[in-house]
């Protein structure tokens, strides 16, 4: 994980908004234009009317040729809408389903990294982080960030273990989409805010460090870095962890800034993100899941927006 001055988050699914903001864009271009080619009668005049024995001439439209025609522009409306629904929910599913973040370390694009050391094997067929980027996650006071595990007396390897893990995580990962925010950070563009951990990942995280000793609940912010690694401030003293974690919601939530959100969904639910795995990555088909709610949710708006043209259309 990383630290560094965090800026106040935005909402969840940032990216869900731009597909949804095009879609209202050219939906209202269309609306008008669609109500633009309805010629209004005037009131009174509902049909066309003969004058002095002269016949209407070609440039009327009798009222079954009308409805034709406004039933073949309501088509072709409909037609349109449909297609850019479509069009934008896949944009929105294949940026958010394999990517990586804009960071210090990340890739550019994820792919197969052959090499990856220890912890962070389990990312080798899809990566965001290379492999040097695995090894200096595994060592105290790497380039990586200059972050100091032993800020309060040595960790234990039990407990500094699952720091790896959360690096590794952090790092390498391709399915953290759906909660990537943008920062305005030198070192950084791009966190994750509220990444939904599995219950087991928390627990014996809190379990394996609740006999260590920390100065600060949130290690994003508020370091001394006067020595160019991190050093707790003068007012601030060690404590015992389960003093400055009381549960393991708290300190998975805490610690990072509200990168990870607590949850009490198990590894089985297919609902949270894991950091411990072997195997293919079970964390491609939980992001699918998230994607999939938000584009629930996106069709629901564009239901509205329909109905809102449809009724601008028609009054």
């Amino acid at each position: 994980m990383l630290v560094g001055h965090m800026k106040p988050d935005r909402t969840l699914f940032r990216r869900a908004a731009y597909p949804g903001l095009v879609l209202l864009f050219l939906l209202m271009q269309f609306s008008l234009i669609h109500a633009g080619s309805i010629q209004v009668e005037p009131q009174g005049l509902r049909y066309p009317r003969k004058e002095r024995g002269k016949k209407c001439g070609h440039d009327c439209m009798t009222r079954g040729q009308q409805n034709q025609s406004y039933a073949n522009s309501d088509g072709r409306m409909w037609d349109m809408m449909i297609l850019l629904l479509a069009l934008s929910s896949s944009s929105f599913s294949e940026d958010k389903l394999n990517m990586c973040m804009d960071a210090k370390h990340h890739k550019k694009v994820p792919g197969p990294e052959g090499q990856l050391y220890l912890q962070c094997a389990p990312w080798r067929d899809n990566a965001c982080c290379t492999a040097n980027t695995s090894t200096e996650a595994h060592e105290d006071n790497s380039y990586l960030y200059n972050f100091n595990w032993n800020h309060c007396g040595a960790m234990s390897d039990e407990c500094k273990k699952h720091f790896i893990q959360d690096t590794c995580f952090y790092e390498c990962s391709p399915h953290l989409g759906p909660w990537i925010q943008e920062v305005d950070q030198s070192w950084r563009k791009e966190r994750i805010f509220n990444v939904p951990l599995c219950k087991e990942d928390c627990h014996e995280w809190w379990e394996d460090c609740k006999n260590e000793f920390t100065c600060k609940s949130n290690w994003h912010t508020g370091w001394d870095w006067s020595s160019g690694i991190n050093k707790c401030p003068a007012d601030r003293k060690c404590r015992k962890w389960t003093e400055v974690y009381p549960t393991p919601k708290y300190m998975c939530e805490q610690i990072w800034s509200n990168s990870y959100l607590y949850t009490t969904y198990s590894k089985t639910s297919g609902r949270c993100m894991q950091l411990w795995f072997s195997g293919l990555n079970p964390n491609k088909k939980v992001a699918e899941y998230y994607i999939n709610s938000a584009q629930q949710d996106q069709s629901f708006a564009f239901i509205m927006l329909v109905f809102l043209a449809f009724v601008q259309v028609v009054v």
